[in-house]
Parts: C-alpha cells; structure tokens; sequence
C-alpha cells in the first residue's frame, strides 16, 4: 500500500475534520443559535448558560418582568422560573448591582488615567447625588397622617369622635316646624 507524501496512512480511514464536525449551527437574526428540531415535536432540553444567566440579572436591573425575559430568552415562563429562581427571587436589588458595576468599572477607567472615564465616573455621581437628594426631599415632604395606615373602620371612629367633639352639626338635629335638618 502505497501512501501519500506527508500523511499517515491512517488519516485516509478516519474522517476528514470537515467531515467529522458537519454539524451546522445556524443562528437566527439575533445571533442566537436555532433550537435544534425547530417546527418538530417535543424540544430539547434547555441548558442554562452564564451568557443567559447575565442577560436574566441585566433585564432583571432593567425593570422587565417575567415573561418579558421568557420571551428574550426564548424559552417559557415555568423554565426560567426554574433555571433562574435565585435570580428573579432577588429581583429588588439587580439595578442597585448594575449601578454599582458602572461605578466599578468607571473607577478603574478613571483610575487608569482615561479621561472619559473621568467624566463619566463624574456624571454617574451627579446622578446618584440628584436621586438621592429627590429621595430625602420626597421623605422630608410626606407629612404621614396617620388616617393613610388606617383601615375603614378605625378612620370612620375618629371622625366621628372629631365630629363629637366639634360644635357644627348640633344646629343640624334642632327641631323646627315639626321636621328634622
């Protein structure tokens, strides 16, 4: 048997890379790879990736809700409640995380010597700086009357114990000609 120059003559038993890795993977207009067996009945397993781990806390710090992330992610509600319960379970703090995440990174820009950077990290603070102020005015500003934490019942007592001890609503029950105010 007579081989060619440079191969082994096993390389011609053993399919060749292209052959071997025929597997087509095709994406759809996002970029995101095609679920195989599209249009077939059942559907694969779905395999949490960190990519799409990223992407739930980044929707999650954006305000979106549930099946709006189902959507994104491609995939149905009760799977992403399922792969993604500890995520969506601390929904509250994700855009206080991703805020944080921009100082971070802005810092060591910054800390680097990057001028725009610098100006970011400057704009960020002016921003965190005006929230905070709105949120202290907003506190400062709620005279907290007690009639809003109270239910039906208790308001309707004290109105009427204030009524009681008001003197307008006697003229009311005086009787005149024969009727009642």
């Amino acid at each position: 048997m007579q081989s060619l120059p440079g191969l082994d003559p096993l390389d011609r038993l053993l399919p060749s890379r292209g052959e071997f890795f025929s597997v087509e993977l095709s994406f759809d207009l996002f970029g995101n790879p095609s679920q195989p067996g599209q249009g077939q009945r059942g559907r694969p397993r779905y395999q949490a990736t960190e990519k799409d781990r990223n992407k739930v806390k980044m929707l999650l710090a954006l305000g979106w809700g549930n099946q709006r992330i189902a959507n994104a992610l491609d995939v149905s509600l009760a799977t992403l409640k399922r792969y993604f319960r500890a995520d969506l379970q601390i929904r509250e703090v994700m855009r206080d995380r991703l805020v944080a995440r921009q100082f971070e990174i802005a810092l060591e820009h910054a800390n680097a010597g990057n001028m725009s950077a610098l100006k970011e990290l400057d704009r960020l603070m002016e921003k965190n700086d005006r929230m905070y102020a709105e949120r202290s005015l907003r506190r400062d500003q709620a005279d907290e009357d007690p009639r809003e934490k109270m239910g039906k019942k208790e308001r309707a007592a004290l109105d009427a114990e204030e009524a009681v001890d008001s003197a307008d609503w006697q003229g009311d029950l005086q009787y005149n000609s024969g009727s009642v105010n």
